[in-house]
């Protein structure tokens, strides 16, 4: 059901099996552009890179053809490439490794396979985006507080953490400035209805009003 189209049969590639791989191949690659356009915030340069992506794979896939020495020039490009980019958010890596394996798909003539894989990906992406399947505790915080070295910081901060935290764990602990001050960083979970303004202010009257800094895990900030 998904084998290539390409003819084993016969040497080099036609110029009619050559347009259908590079017409699906630019075809899913809008879709997955548009897809990752409704479910990312990101730019138009992101997804013009995503739309084109599958077709330049493809493109490589077909002048590799079973070339040694091609496979490894185009590997070495390849390489290149990924260490002069930037660093993305895991969606944004996750859609250029989609566009990637249809570019390899519809480079080795699994037309049919890219569609179908194309469709349930889609599909999947939209579900987990849109839906609360799979979302963390929206209440789960990371705190991180600068107190001075003469200050008890096992006990201090109980008698606050009881009252607005439903868990709170210390993962780190850092001295600053030579020793003078520690920064401490805790996973905590927000009890439901308390004011995190009132929390942080009660925090900073135990640690003499140095730096608090409340965020989500996945936006963690150094202080």
């Amino acid at each position: 059901m998904f084998n290539s189209i390409f003819d084993s049969t016969t040497t080099g590639l036609s110029i009619t099996t050559g347009l259908i791989c590079a017409g699906v191949a630019l075809l899913l690659g809008v879709v997955i552009a548009i897809t990752h356009m409704k479910t990312s915030q990101t730019t138009k340069g992101f997804l013009t890179t995503l739309a084109t992506l599958p077709l330049l794979v493809m493109a490589v896939m077909i002048m590799i053809n079973g070339n040694l020495g091609t496979s490894i020039a185009i590997l070495g490009a390849f390489s290149l490439i990924r260490f002069r980019s930037i660093q993305g958010q895991a969606k944004d890596l996750l859609s250029v490794f989609f566009a990637m394996m249809i570019g390899l798909a519809c480079g080795m003539g699994h037309i049919l396979f890219a569609v179908v894989i194309t469709i349930i990906s889609v599909i999947a992406i939209v579900f987990f985006t849109y839906t609360h399947f799979l979302e963390p505790n929206k209440k789960q915080r990371v705190l991180k507080i600068v107190i001075p070295e003469d200050l008890d910081y096992e006990e201090v901060f109980e008698e606050i953490f009881k009252k607005y935290t439903s868990r709170a764990d210390l993962t780190r602990m850092k001295t600053m400035n030579m020793g003078s001050l520690y920064k401490l960083t805790y996973d905590i979970t927000m009890r439901n209805g308390v004011k995190e303004k009132d929390f942080l202010d009660e925090i900073r009257v135990k640690n003499c009003n140095l730096k608090v800094l409340l965020s989500h895990p996945c936006m963690e900030e150094e202080i």
